[in-house]
């Protein structure tokens, strides 16, 4: 089983988790986790306690990438965290894993109201599955954010440019109650147009 180290995504989370890591003790552990092929012992970084954040991302994001279901629930934590560069590494690695707990996961993220700030990756990970739960969880969400003031618009915007990118009929609905909206009617009708005409 091969451990991702290199790639765009890999890399990205590496830059900016050196910030992080200051003082000499961490250094050695981030390059250990960087150099080691054991599954086992990465594995072992999300299980311990008083591990530091930036550790337990390292080994949840390679065991992902390596198809490794012990990674799952650490994922599934990083990608409802308030750091939006965390989730876009977890939902990276949730794709790559193809865990079929995954969609029903992100499902309930993206549909926690008491959430909904950290619902955006959760909602285009769904669209990037494409799973049996996408479409109506993402209804769900789009169907709470059509009040014009409503201060997660972008949440219900990758709602809406989602719904238009799976293509699924039962989206009409929802599609079309998002017209009216200032910031969301534009991409609507975009979706629309790409589900192509009714009936």
């Amino acid at each position: 089983m091969d451990i991702a180290t290199d790639g765009a995504e890999f890399r990205s989370m590496i830059d900016r988790l050196n910030a992080e890591i200051v003082e000499e003790e961490g250094l050695a552990e981030y390059r250990r986790l960087l150099a080691t092929e054991d599954t086992e012992s990465l594995a072992a970084v999300l299980t311990q306690p008083q591990r530091p954040l930036w550790a337990r991302e390292i080994a949840a994001f390679r065991l992902g990438l390596a198809g490794d279901p012990r990674a799952f629930e650490a994922l599934v934590l990083l990608l409802n965290h308030r750091d939006p560069e965390r989730c876009v590494s977890a939902a990276y690695a949730l794709v790559r894993l193809g865990d079929p707990r995954t969609a029903r996961a992100a499902a309930a993220l993206a549909t926690n109201e008491l959430r909904v700030a950290y619902a955006l990756l959760p909602v285009r990970l769904l669209t990037d599955l494409r799973a049996p739960e996408s479409v109506p969880a993402l209804v769900t969400v789009l169907a709470r954010r059509l009040a014009a003031d409503d201060p997660h618009w972008r949440v219900g915007l990758a709602c809406v440019e989602g719904l238009g990118a799976l293509g699924d009929t039962r989206a009409r609905p929802a599609l079309e109650a998002a017209l009216p909206h200032p910031r969301l009617g534009e991409a609507a009708a975009r979706s629309l147009a790409r589900l192509g005409p009714e009936g």
